[in-house]
């Protein structure tokens, strides 16, 4: 049965979020969900209180779950590949089955580094990187353009250490593992410091800071960057995930497919949205209200960056854990409170808790960073976790992820092109 077309009169028809879920078969708050991830625009409706839908736009988005939804997209599942790293249930997240908000709280981002990849916990445990291979690193992203984005310069420092180290093509689990200790430090310190008096030792939280932010920091700002990047470790199969898993599967080395995964982050829907909740954030404290800033993105048709997530229909956990340590950040109030105006403003028209880029946001506008930290943070926390999907897909049979294309084109023969 082929799939209909919309109605010859539907073309730029405008319906509701009510008629919206009905076309798409989900919950109301899923559309939100679709928007937040910008899937599906979103206007206000001048003569009501909700927001409407262009009915041809839903319409095509419809078509496409039918035929099978992406990964990521509400609704996903359709690929499922077995892990025992992370688990997503309802409005928690485990990894190895403990509560990773727990895990969290309670240890470095080395440490869980380590429980995600070994089962083991290692306290005290910290990732220290060769000479040789911070050498090489830095002078290959010190040679990059200023301009470069946080992303790119890390994609630079991993080919780069890659290409000294002669052990990167033994995939056995030890050896993944000790590029593991090594690339993570490897890439903070081949960043740029914001600071004369940086510190290449200690634990990554702290030497990250340097690289992210003028200021000194404090013992409650230091520990919120610590768990941020624990909170962000892993967040299952997310896009970069799974494309780490497809180069591991091609039996790629670590480095290889770690810089797939950083080239996937580079998407705006990806890993830049921390940047953009970031800006929004600076817009809602120039203007002190929410209310004009939260009007002109719906204005402009644009998606609130830092409002809900596909995963999660309540608040994200990741943000709920790091809002509760921001508490504590000195200079941290006014980001906060305007996050907090941000999510009540928004909620007047579309039911959306924070998510991890907006509490990212409150953390990095507070410590003077630059709107691109988020960005950072994020590469450098998922660093690790992608580790643990490669040592897993690397257990399983090579080249296993090979789809089928569905051909959609002309059907042959067709005759040569005369051009």
């Amino acid at each position: 049965m082929r799939d209909q077309e919309p109605a010859p009169g539907q073309e730029g028809r405008r319906i509701s979020t009510t008629e919206t879920a009905d076309l798409l078969g989900v919950k109301p708050e899923t559309v939100y969900a679709y928007v937040s991830r910008g899937q599906l625009s979103s206007r206000r409706d001048p003569g009501g209180r909700g927001s409407t839908f262009d009915a041809k736009e839903v319409e095509a988005l419809a078509r496409r779950n039918r035929r099978g939804p992406s990964e990521g997209s509400p609704g996903a599942g359709k690929l499922s590949l077995r892990t025992r790293i992370t688990l997503i249930d309802k409005d928690r997240y485990y990894f190895r089955g403990v509560d990773a908000t727990e895990l969290a709280a309670r240890h470095s981002y080395e440490e869980v580094a380590e429980w995600l990849w070994t089962g083991t916990m290692r306290r005290g445990v910290s990732f220290t990187a060769p000479e040789a291979s911070v050498a090489v690193a830095r002078r290959a992203v010190d040679a990059l353009p200023e301009h470069t984005s946080p992303t790119d310069r890390l994609r630079v420092a991993t080919i780069a250490a890659a290409n000294v180290d002669p052990l990167r093509f033994d995939l056995a689990e030890e050896s993944v593992l000790g590029t593991a200790r090594t690339l993570i430090p490897t890439l903070v310190a081949a960043l740029p410091p914001r600071r004369g008096d940086h510190r290449d030792g200690g634990p990554l939280a702290h030497r990250l800071w340097a690289r992210l932010s003028a200021r000194q920091a404090d013992d409650a700002s230091l520990r919120a960057l610590d768990t941020a990047l624990a909170l962000l470790v892993d967040h299952d199969l997310a896009a970069s995930t799974l494309a780490v898993r497809v180069a591991a599967s091609a039996r790629a080395h670590a480095y290889a497919a770690v810089s797939a995964g950083l080239g996937v982050l580079e998407g705006p829907l990806h890993g830049a949205a921390g940047g953009l909740a970031h800006r929004l954030l600076l817009d809602v404290l120039d203007r002190g209200s929410a209310a004009p800033v939260v009007a002109d993105e719906l204005r402009a048709g644009r998606r609130i960056p830092g409002l809900g997530h596909t995963l999660y229909p309540a608040e994200d956990p990741r943000a709920r854990a790091l809002f509760a340590l921001l508490e504590d950040v000195p200079g941290a109030e006014p980001a906060l409170a305007a996050a907090h105006d941000i999510v009540a403003t928004t909620a007047r028209h579309a039911p959306l808790h924070a998510n991890v880029d907006l509490a990212l946001a409150v953390l990095t506008t507070a410590s003077g960073m630059h709107a691109s930290a988020s960005e950072t943070v994020f590469a450098v926390a998922r660093t690790a976790g992608w580790i643990a999907h490669i040592l897993e897909e690397y257990e399983e049979a090579p080249m296993r992820m090979r789809p089928s294309g569905q051909y959609a084109g002309p059907r042959p023969p067709q005759p040569l092109p005369n051009h």
